[in-house]
């Protein structure tokens, strides 16, 4: 992905005083890779440092695009790896980290909860340790609305101060990621700042979500597998709109508090798939594409809604949500169709 030239273009920037690294966890997965597209194209006086251990849920062929700039910089590593963490800090000491790298499938949370304790949690613990050692001057912690818990259908949407209840092992280790960072502000006094995003989509998501799941069958026609009754409520944030979110609370955050990131755009599973299908068979040959639908058997806790409210980063850093879903879904239905035709 790096090639020899730019690592050496690298090197020779980090003897500028005036130019600051900032290091990206999770930078080859689905928000990361868009994220570090987004600051490299705004942020020339930043050297982006993308750490990242490659995992099934990791694409290089995401990132295609860094070979254009020379303040970019590529290091496989596990943040679960101390030491190896600790060689980066030293190598390019980071004023900034934005966090994002995780164990995020609720189904594989399930499976093995062990991995998501080890990644979310103390591979958290490491970068904030690491931070402290370093003197890093701003630590965004990434997070989910699943912290918050399931909602009923008619309670009012989550807030930044809502009372955590994370009722899978994945959002239990988001929760006390979360906390450990907090924690830090308050003994530590580490300059942390945190976002709390709902569901993304669009480019770069790996084939295991929801959304690429239903392209993908309805291109191979294919049945989409419905958990449950389908009546699940999920709210879908695009993902371009999600890196300017973290971009301005990155920059203009307050120390020490937390945004929640939310797409207005409330579905349940089974409007989600006749939406997607709809749209398909606008842009394909194919008819009755929602018929795909099959009803399986529901996954264990199943959270049924989360809505997360984004009024605090309205009022102060005046984000909201582009608001087109047509065109977002028929651009991530257009990605999709390239990779799955192909």
């Amino acid at each position: 992905m790096v090639g020899l030239a730019q690592q050496e273009k690298v090197k020779m920037l980090l003897f500028d005083k005036n130019i600051k690294v900032i290091l990206i966890t999770g930078g080859a997965g689905f928000i990361g890779s868009n994220l570090i597209l987004h600051f490299l194209k705004k942020y020339p006086e930043y050297i982006i440092l993308n750490v990242d251990s490659l995992t099934y849920a990791s694409n290089l062929e995401n990132l295609e695009e860094t070979k254009k700039y020379n303040n970019y910089h590529f290091v496989n590593c596990d943040i679960r790896n101390r030491e190896q963490l600790e060689d980066i800090f030293k190598e390019f000491n980071p004023r900034g980290i934005i966090h994002l790298a995780a164990e995020s499938h609720v189904d594989n949370s399930i499976t093995n909860p062990n991995i998501f304790a080890e990644t979310n949690i103390l591979g958290t613990l490491n970068l904030l340790n690491l931070a402290i050692k370093y003197k890093v001057e701003r630590f965004h912690h990434v997070s989910t609305d699943e912290v918050f818990g399931s909602l009923e259908l008619d309670s009012p949407s989550s807030v930044e101060d809502s009372i955590y209840h994370p009722r899978s092992p994945y959002s239990a280790s988001k929760a006390s990621s979360d906390h450990f960072v907090n924690s830090f502000f308050h003994t530590f006094n580490l300059n942390t700042v945190m976002t709390n995003c709902s569901n993304n989509f669009g480019p770069h998501q790996h084939d295991e979500k929801l959304i690429p799941t239903i392209i993908r069958n309805l291109v191979r026609r294919e049945e989409i597998p419905v958990y449950g009754d389908g009546e699940n409520i999920r709210d879908w944030l695009y993902v371009e709109d999600h890196c300017k979110a973290i971009d301005l609370v990155y920059h203009n955050g307050k120390s020490g508090e937390s945004y929640n990131v939310g797409g207005d755009m409330e579905l349940t599973n089974l409007e989600l798939i006749d939406s997607i299908s709809h749209f398909f068979d606008t842009l394909t040959s194919n008819t009755n594409s929602y018929k795909l639908k099959k009803f399986v058997t529901d996954r264990p806790g199943h959270d049924l809604r989360y809505s997360i409210n984004h009024d605090k980063i309205t009022r102060e850093l005046e984000w909201h949500p582009n608001l087109d879903f047509k065109s977002h879904i028929i651009n991530t239905i257009n990605y999709y169709l390239k990779r799955y035709e192909t």
